[in-house]
Parts: structure tokens; C-alpha cells; sequence
């Protein structure tokens, strides 16, 4: 059944890019429906290999109903003769790199074909991006975008409420509370960022203005400590980065924060006694859990220094057949099974990928960082100012969080990402656009 829903719906994809070539609002509303996708992620992907006890990076190959969608806009938009390169920008090639660099690994991996969900799961995350940058670039249609992100929070806001109260693990739309957690905090301060820009006093500043509330909402009830911790400082950037320069202005801004500080005093009094206990309450054993597999990334790390033992294939690497877990257990002085994933995307990618997928990893993020803060400053009392403002603070504490967590490297907070990514290739678009203007 399976195979013949992907075939029937992977042959309807060209006649369906081929309608919405037609009219460029249809194709607005597929790509409208391709972000509010991520609502129903789960329910609407197709595993053809699936692994769901497995614990990595990637569970299965699968295909999603947002791929086939994402595809279904690129060939419409080449149909309309807005064709892209495959490497348009610097973002994206250092994508490719780190892709490239994620293969030789998989000379050193146990299976193959864990390997192979991980590099499927990479190539899908191409084809995303390049409808989102292609979309954005093509018709500069970025409320599209912003009104998809809102949907999207909006309904994870009333699933966690719905949990909430029926005493529910409150993780949402998402896989995992930690995951929903950063994904609002990844995504949330674009929506205080506009608020600060347009008040209430239009359409577009009310929806932030509610996404906002729910972004926040979701990261406290979610008691992820890690994301609790980090929510200050994302929103704080946004908040500096959305400050203009006009006198009355920064008055304007001010007054707008006021009722959102009040309203942040009275709704952290009332979860503080549970915030209190969520970080009181850390067991030891967990603290001891993120120190003993940290140590069992670094020994492969040193074992696979170039190549590391393959993307997906961490888990495999804590079988007794393998060293590290025992050349652990010496050094700590301790006797015990440990089988989860190291708690820092960063240690994970330098052991599954070694040094030079680890060096790509991370000057891929930090370039889209400072690309993203450039236009924050560029782009000043432009219509889409908030977007680069509220992006510069997620993004920034995603990868502060993604110290202590790897929940960047999963399914639904990786499209978040190049979604992110994609609109910040757009914005340098603008800003170079200002610039041979003036």
C-alpha cells in the first residue's frame, strides 16, 4: 500500500507542477501548505525502511508529503522560467560541503544502510531549501512564510494546552518536548521581532503578535530546561536587533514591550514552583549519563579522527563489539550500560562525521548567523526588518542549546532550520538589492 500511494503520488507531481505553473498564487498556496506541512509531519510521511526503535539521527527513508510538495513548487517555478542553480549562494554550498564530508564515513560504518537513511534525510533537506529560497526569490513573497510559521505555532500552542490539562507529556506536534521546545525558540522570536515592528495595528502585527504568546507559552510548558534557560536570551537579541534608530521610534518600542514584560512576570510566578523543581530536581544519574557518552564520542573521535564511524551509526558504536564503551568505563571507573546518544549535536557530528564534518557543521551555522545579523542592520525600516532581527536571536540560541541537547539533528527541527536558512539567503537578496539602489 505503501508503494502504491508514493508511486500513484509521486506520478501526479509533474501534472500537478504543471497546473500551478499557470497561476502564480496557486503555487503561493502549495507553498503555503508545504510549511503548514510540518503540522502533520508525521501523519503524512511514508517510511519505506523503517527502524523506529532505533536510537539515531534518522529512523527510516522516508517520504513526506511536504517533499513531494516542496518538488511540486521547483518544477512549477521552472515551468514559469524561474529556474536555480543548484548552488545559488554561500550557504548552501557549505551545505554541500558538509554533506560531501559526511560520506567518507561510511567506509568506517557498521551498516550501510543506517548511513543511507541519514544521507536520504540530507538530500531531502536539499530539495526543501531550494523551494523555499526559490519561492522567496521568485515572487519575494515572505508573509507567506511568516503566516505558515504562525499556523504552525498556533496549533502546537492548543495541542500543548490540551496536553497540559490532561496531564500529558506536553510535546505537541513535535516528536519530543525538547524538540518542540527549541523549534519555538528557534522560530518564536521572529514573532516578537514583528510585533515590535508593526504593533497591533494590522493583521500581520496581531498574528505575531499571538504567535508570539504561543512561542512562549510552548517553551515554558514544555520544562526543557535547556530551552528555559536559552528563551531570555534569544528573545533579548531579537528585542536589541529590532531597536531602531529614530528617537520616537525606540519610544514606540518601549511602550510595546511593557505589557509583554508584565505579562512575562505574571505568567513565570505562577509556573516558577514547578520551574524550581524541574532544575532542583535534575537527577544525577542524567548529569552523569551526558558526561560518560560525551567521553565515548571523543574516544571515536580519536579513533576516526577524518571520517568518523558513519553518519547513523552511532548506536552501533556502544556495542560490546566496540571499544569505547569500555575504554570508558577504565577511565571513569564505573561499571554500567549506557545506550542513548551523546546529549551535544556537535560531539555526535565529530564522531559520526570526524573533525572536517564537524569544522563544515559549524561554519555552515555560524555563516548564516552573521549573514542574518548583517541584514538585521542592513535592512533597517524595511518591510521585512523583523524576520532578520527575530532570526538573529533563534538562531544563536539554538546553537547554545545544541550544546547540551542534539535535537537540532532530528527530522521536524531540521526543516525548521533550512527554513531559516532559506529565508535568510533570501534576505542577503535584499540587502545587496538596497545597496546597488542607493
Amino acid at each position: 500500500m505503501k508503494n502504491l500511494v508514493f508511486v500513484a503520488a509521486l506520478a501526479l507531481i509533474p501534472a500537478l507542477a504543471a497546473v500551478l505553473s499557470v497561476n502564480k498564487r496557486w503555487i503561493g498556496w502549495t507553498f503555503y501548505m508545504m510549511i503548514a506541512g510540518l503540522c502533520l509531519y508525521e501523519e503524512t510521511s511514508i517510511n519505506f525502511l523503517s527502524y523506529p526503535f532505533y536510537k539515531g539521527t534518522a529512523l527510516g527513508m522516508e517520504i513526506s508529503l511536504l517533499h513531494l510538495m516542496a518538488l511540486a513548487v521547483i518544477l512549477a517555478l521552472g515551468l514559469r522560467g524561474k529556474w536555480q542553480s543548484p548552488l545559488p549562494e554561500g550557504g548552501i554550498r557549505l551545505y554541500a560541503l558538509f554533506f560531501l564530508l559526511c560520506l567518507p564515513g561510511l567506509r568506517n560504518a557498521d551498516s550501510v544502510l543506517m548511513g543511507w537513511l541519514e544521507i536520504w534525510k540530507l538530500m531531502m533537506l536539499f530539495v526543501f531549501w531550494h523551494a523555499v529560497y526559490g519561492y522567496l526569490v521568485a515572487t519575494q513573497d515572505a508573509k507567506t512564510v511568516v503566516m505558515a510559521l504562525a499556523l504552525l505555532i498556533i496549533a502546537n500552542t492548543l495541542k500543548i494546552i490540551q496536553q497540559h490539562y490532561a496531564f500529558m507529556w506536553t510535546q505537541g506536534l513535535f516528536s519530543h518536548k525538547n524538540t518542540m521546545a527549541m523549534a519555538m525558540n528557534l522560530i518564536g522570536p521572529i514573532f516578537l521581532a514583528g510585533y515590535l515592528q508593526y504593533g497591533l495595528r494590522n493583521r500581520l502585527g496581531l498574528t505575531c503578535a499571538v504567535a508570539f504568546a504561543g512561542a512562549g507559552l510552548c517553551t515554558m510548558w514544555s520544562y526543557s530546561r535547556g530551552a528555559i534557560a536559552m528563551l531570555p536570551l534569544g528573545y533579548g537579541t531579537a528585542v536589541l536587533c529590532s531597536l531602531p534608530g529614530a528617537r520616537r521610534a525606540l519610544s514606540t518600542t518601549c511602550i510595546r514591550l511593557a505589557p509583554l514584560g508584565l505579562a512575562g512576570v505574571v505568567g513565570l510566578c505562577a509556573i516558577w514552583p514547578h520551574l524550581v523543581e524541574r532544575f532542583q530536581g535534575a537527577p544525577e544519574e542524567s548529569k552523569f549519563t551526558r558526561i560518560f557518552l560525551a567521553h565515548c564520542a571523543w574516544e571515536m573521535m580519536k579513533a576516526h579522527p577524518w571520517a568518523g564511524v558513519g553518519v547513523n551509526n552511532w548506536s552501533l558504536n556502544l556495542d560490546p563489539e566496540h571499544p569505547y564503551h569500555e575504554i570508558v568505563e577504565e577511565k571513569l571507573e564505573v561499571d554500567r550500560n549506557f545506550t542513548g546518544i551523546v546529549e551535544t549535536a556537535y560531539l555526535l557530528t565529530g564522531a559520526e562525521c570526524g573533525f572536517p564534518g564537524l569544522a563544515a557543521m559549524v561554519l555552515w551555522f555560524l555563516w548564516h548567523w552573521v549573514a542574518c545579523l548583517k541584514a538585521a542592520w542592513r535592512l533597517r525600516g524595511t518591510r521585512w526588518h523583523f524576520i532578520a532581527a527575530g532570526l538573529s536571536g533563534g538562531l544563536m540560541v539554538s546553537y547554545l542549546q545544541t550544546v547540551l541537547e542534539w535535537v537540532l539533528r532530528q527530522r521536524q527541527t531540521m526543516f525548521l532550520l533550512m527554513l531559516c536558512f532559506g529565508l535568510v539567503a533570501w534576505l542577503r537578496t535584499l540587502r545587496r538589492e538596497k545597496e546597488l539602489a542607493a
